[in-house]
Order: C-alpha cells, then sequence, then structure tokens
C-alpha cells in the first residue's frame, strides 16, 4: 500500500472512549513549548517560519460531510497551504535548493531549482491528487494579479501527502478558488498549526497529524541569522514516535488505526509509509548549492522524531534564503554575500532544531477527527505526553 494517511474534522473535546482520553485531554490553542516539551535552541517571536522577514503564509481548510464514503461528494477534510519567500507581491527569486530523503511523492518545479538554483513565487503544499490543480492555480493567480509578464513562462513548487484515509482524495475537492483563497490570505504573523490547509487530513506517527512550523533565532557571534521550518506531517508509525528523547509512541499505545509496526513474512516490515513536506526558510544569505545542504539537514530533524523514512514515505524537503534580493536581476552581473562554509554549521543545527519542533507542534496543535466511513484520528493526549515526559525525567 503507497503512503497512508488519515485525517478527522474538528471536534473539539472529543476523544475515542476506548482509549480513555477525557475532554481536558487537549487544550485549543497549546504548542509544544506550551505543554513544557524541552527544545533545544533558541525559537524567534513567533516560533514559525514567518519569523524569517517577508515569509508570508497562507491556507485553506476544507471540512464538510460525515459518513460513508461518496466520491465526488465527501467526507471532504483536504485543503491547501502556500508559503510566500518573499511575500505575495514580490517577484524576486529567491536561491533555494531541495533534497529527496525517500522519493515515493511529489514536488513539482524541483528540476529547474536543481538546474538554477532559483524560485520564484510561492510554494504550495497540498493532498496527492490535488497537486495539478493547486500548480495551474499558483499561475493564473499570478496572471490575475499581474505578476507574469504576457511571454513570461512559470514552473511553480507544489508538493504533496496523501490524506485518503479520512478524504475523500478522488473526489478532487480542492477548486482554483480555493487556491486563490489561499494565496490571497497569505500573510506574515502566526500561523495555524494541526487540521488546516493542506494539513487538514493528515496523521503523524498515528495521532492527528497536519501542519506544524517552528523556528530558531542564531546567537549573534553565529550570525544572528533566523531559521524557520514549516511542515506538513503525514509519517511514521506509533511505536516510533520520539519526542525530546522519550519514546512517547512506545508508552501511549491505545487507538491505533493501522500505525503500528507489523513484520508482514516474506515482505519488509510494514511501517513508515506515510509522508511528510518539510519547508526551510532563512535569512542567512546561502547559495544554491549551500540551501541543499541545509535541506538534507531537515532529515536530522525528522529522524529525531522516529521516522526511519521507510520505501513507501514521500520525504522531500526544500530551503531558500530571503537574502540577496535581485540576484539574480539581469543582465548582471550581480553581487551576492554568502556565508562561509566554515560558519555554515550553525544553521544546520537550527534547521535539525526547528524541523523536530515543527514535527511535535503538528501534533500538539491537531485535534480528533472523523473522516470517511467514520474512521476517527484522535490527537496527541496534551496531559499523558506531560506524564511520560515526567516519567522519563525530561
Amino acid at each position: 500500500m503507497r503512503r497512508q494517511s488519515w485525517i478527522a474534522i474538528f471536534l473539539l473535546g472529543v476523544a475515542a472512549a476506548a482509549c480513555g482520553l477525557s475532554q481536558t485531554t487537549v487544550k485549543a490553542d497549546a504548542r509544544a513549548r506550551d505543554l513544557g516539551v524541552p527544545f533545544e535552541g533558541s525559537a524567534g517571536k513567533l516560533d514559525a517560519i514567518t519569523d524569517v522577514a517577508g515569509v508570508e503564509v497562507g491556507a485553506t481548510t476544507l471540512i464538510r460531510g460525515d459518513g460513508p464514503l461518496k466520491v465526488g461528494e465527501g467526507p471532504v477534510r483536504t485543503g491547501v497551504t502556500v508559503i510566500f519567500p518573499r511575500g505575495k507581491q514580490n517577484t524576486d527569486n529567491v536561491y533555494a535548493g531541495w533534497f529527496s530523503l525517500n522519493g515515493n511523492g511529489e514536488m513539482t518545479g524541483t528540476t529547474w531549482v536543481e538546474e538554477a538554483g532559483l524560485l520564484k513565487g510561492p510554494i504550495g503544499i497540498t493532498n496527492t491528487h490535488s497537486v495539478g490543480v493547486v500548480r495551474d492555480s499558483i499561475i493564473a493567480w499570478a496572471v490575475r494579479q499581474k505578476l507574469m509578464k504576457a511571454d513570461e513562462w512559470s514552473l511553480p513548487v507544489v508538493a504533496e501527502t496523501w490524506d485518503g484515509w479520512l478524504n475523500d482524495i478522488n473526489g478532487f475537492h480542492v477548486k482554483q478558488a480555493d487556491v486563490f483563497a489561499a494565496l490571497d490570505s497569505a500573510e506574515a504573523g502566526p500561523v495555524a498549526e494541526g487540521n488546516t490547509g493542506g494539513g487538514t487530513g493528515m496523521v503523524c506517527y498515528g495521532f492527528k497529524g497536519g501542519t506544524g512550523t517552528a523556528s530558531r533565532v542564531l546567537p549573534k557571534e553565529s550570525g544572528g541569522y533566523t531559521v524557520g521550518v514549516l511542515v506538513q506531517c503525514n509519517c511514521g508509525r506509533r511505536p516510533q514516535l520520539t519526542i525530546a528523547g522519550v519514546p512517547v509512541g512506545k508508552e501511549l499505545t491505545e487507538n491505533v488505526p493501522y500505525a503500528e509496526l507489523q513484520q508482514v513474512p516474506g515482505n519488509e516490515q510494514k511501517g513508515d509509509v506515510g509522508s511528510i513536506i518539510i519547508v526551510v526558510a532563512t535569512d542567512a544569505p546561502l547559495l544554491p548549492h549551500q540551501l541543499k545542504r541545509v535541506a538534507r539537514r531537515a532529515s536530522l530533524g525528522l529522524a529525531r522524531t522516529g521516522s526511519v523514512s521507510g520505501n513507501g514515505s514521500g520525504d522531500i524537503f526544500i530551503a531558500f534564503s530571503t537574502a540577496n534580493p535581485h540576484a539574480d536581476d539581469a543582465p548582471g552581473p550581480n553581487a551576492v554575500q554568502t556565508v562561509s562554509t566554515e560558519r555554515i554549521s550553525p544553521l544546520f543545527e537550527a534547521t535539525v532544531e526547528a524541523t523536530e519542533e515543527a514535527i511535535v507542534n503538528a501534533m500538539v496543535g491537531a485535534k480528533t477527527m472523523t473522516g470517511v466511513e467514520g474512521r476517527t484520528v484522535v490527537a496527541l493526549p496534551h496531559e499523558r505526553l506531560q506524564q511520560v515526559l515526567k516519567k522519563y525525567g525530561r
């Protein structure tokens, strides 16, 4: 089975009676730090990708219908998220690099990112079967906004994870108007987490997953740069889940919708067949080859949470820098700045730390949801998490 995911509608305070979760288990607006999860590094003011000046995030969340699956009608548990590196009115390229840890997934436009080291316009994230409409809608929106010349071409970057466990993914419910709404709504400031945007239908380590974000600010002696991360988290199996070094998934074993590891005779171990998209932003002046190195380090942040990036997982990452404006202006040559190779390690460390926290924030911010056929995926129980961390001295 290809990458699997789960989704669920907002049911505030609803938890599965079978696992004994109370209505007080899931707090409305808590983030991982609010629960006392001990993370390394210094977060930015918002602890979000939007701590990188200029970055704007928008989302459209689609939640409607209940009961049996009727393809084309629902239930619908999906959406789209967009990230503008320089804001929605700025068409200036940014330097970028991408990396595929495991390629059972899709991120369009990466052949040009690889070739030119440049990214123009927003990054989109949605469900697997809506990549095409999101890609085409980003181009149509740019034309509508008169952000493209008549003879100009566009190769948007759009990535996906699979939400077909609880969403009518073959109903193609993400429409151009939904993408336009996400693009139009993009702004700086706090970023909604959990069941929102492209993350609406996702599951992480057998708990409700979705969208998560975090940031790190380097000390002045390391450049004072900011690194921000946004994830669409739909990966992992419950026993793998590790938070702050604690085997949380092995402690919280209740109500797991086919999220346990299983050994299939004559076949590989069934597990970690979900996916994750990771977007890394920084204001550090980095060149494309350096940004590819940064994108690779997102793998280590993912690994800290327990993932082994299994065969069925689409784990694809992209990093961009908002420094060096107008670096690609014609006819050139253009002067650019860059961090030296010997001073790049703090940026690697910040990427690892922010990625780890963004994944945990996605689960902490998510709510229990029910989708097609009445399938339910429970939220990570906050109080139980705190108890387990305390048990291990964290």
